[in-house]
């Protein structure tokens, strides 16, 4: 018979193998301390994604791109070096996440559960219009610290939405964001075009995270593609974006 002892030591080696967000959940609630002039006072052992991360229309395609490192204190200590950023939240729509790993994965899992309840009620999946408002109004009444862009296709073609806290919403054939977005913009400012194929779109958003990287303390560590159709989402890892065709 299992005694008290016996319960209580096997609920510490499990919470031991829990994840960051899930052991230590006070971490994601120190990120929500910020003070007047904007920065995180307590925040420097919360695990997050500073993070470059891209989002291009490629034709019929969406591409969203995102570098693999995690860290604390700004960028000044790496955590983990194989965190995915990108994350399929809808049948033919993916996220882009930079922000707090904790409320990255929590925004995530909502997204994703109020995308299948969308498709409950109405017959079918969410306009990337309409997950775009649902993906604002979430980070509006939450307070979670995401800046996420959103790729994806739906019957009037391929999208890509950039997404702030306040729950603002913008359209564009190309986006940048996180800690490395101003380098990143510099590469998809020059390599972008309007009538850019699916295989170098590909190619422009991995060398936009590479060269922010090389620059951003807080990006680094490989990337993350997700390639968008109206098959659905693939995921890709590369270690360099000498590796992407």
């Amino acid at each position: 018979m299992e005694t008290d002892r016996d319960a209580n030591r096997a609920g510490e080696e499990y919470a031991s193998r829990r994840p960051l967000h899930e052991t230590a959940p006070g971490l994601a609630d120190a990120a929500d301390t910020v003070n007047p002039a904007g920065s995180n006072e307590g925040a420097g052992n919360v695990a997050e994604t500073g993070t470059t991360v891209v989002g291009l229309v490629a034709g019929d395609a969406a591409v969203l791109g995102a570098d693999q490192r995690a860290s604390v204190g700004g960028g000044r200590f790496v955590t983990n070096k194989g965190v995915r950023k990108v994350e399929p939240v809808h049948p033919t729509g993916a996220a882009a996440l930079s922000g707090t790993v904790g409320h990255l994965q929590q925004f995530v899992r909502v997204l994703r559960a109020e995308s299948r309840l969308y498709a409950e009620r109405r017959d079918g999946p969410p306009s990337m219009s309409a997950l775009g408002t649902l993906a604002a109004s979430v980070l509006r009444t939450s307070g979670m610290q995401v800046s996420p862009l959103l790729g994806g296709v739906d019957a009037d073609g391929a999208h890509v939405l950039e997404l702030d806290g306040g729950g603002g919403v913008l359209s564009d054939t190309y986006a940048a964001g996180g800690s490395g977005m101003q380098l990143a913009y510099g590469v998809l400012e020059n390599e972008y075009a309007d009538d850019i194929g699916l295989t170098e779109a590909r190619e422009v958003a991995a060398a936009a995270v590479e060269h922010a990287s090389e620059r951003d303390t807080a990006s680094g560590n490989g990337v993350t593609l997700a390639t968008v159709t109206v098959d659905g989402v693939d995921i890709d890892e590369y270690a360099a974006a000498e590796e992407v065709a």
